[in-house]
């Protein structure tokens, strides 16, 4: 599933109250705990690892996270990993992110 990087989960209250459509957010954030997420931010790298949390203004923050990087600006070029461990990835910087499931849990997880 991929996640616009533009608009937080958590994201802007409702007309109708703080707390009316927070449950909803929380509860599909949740069903994303622990499961592998990559993430890909403007410089082109990747990261791939547990997604572990999110903060309200978006920020990511993967565990066994691993780096994944083209070593030249050819498309055919190997990319090269490293372990990290644990990152935050800011809001800011990330273009685009994809979490592992299945196309049940993909449609599960967009129903509000």
């Amino acid at each position: 599933m991929e996640l616009e990087p533009e608009k937080s989960l958590i994201q802007a209250e409702s007309s109708d109250g703080p707390n009316s459509n927070s449950s909803d957010l929380v509860a599909r954030v949740r069903k994303l705990l622990f499961r592998r997420m990559l993430v890909g931010i403007r410089d082109g790298r990747f990261f791939l690892g547990t997604f572990h949390c999110i903060d309200k203004q978006g920020n990511i923050i993967l565990q066994d996270a691993v780096e994944y990087r083209s070593t030249r600006r050819s498309s055919t070029s190997p990319m090269e990993q490293r372990c990290l461990g644990l990152i935050l990835i800011p809001s800011s910087c990330r273009s685009s992110c994809h979490v592992g499931c299945s196309i049940e849990e993909q449609l599960s997880l967009l129903k509000l």
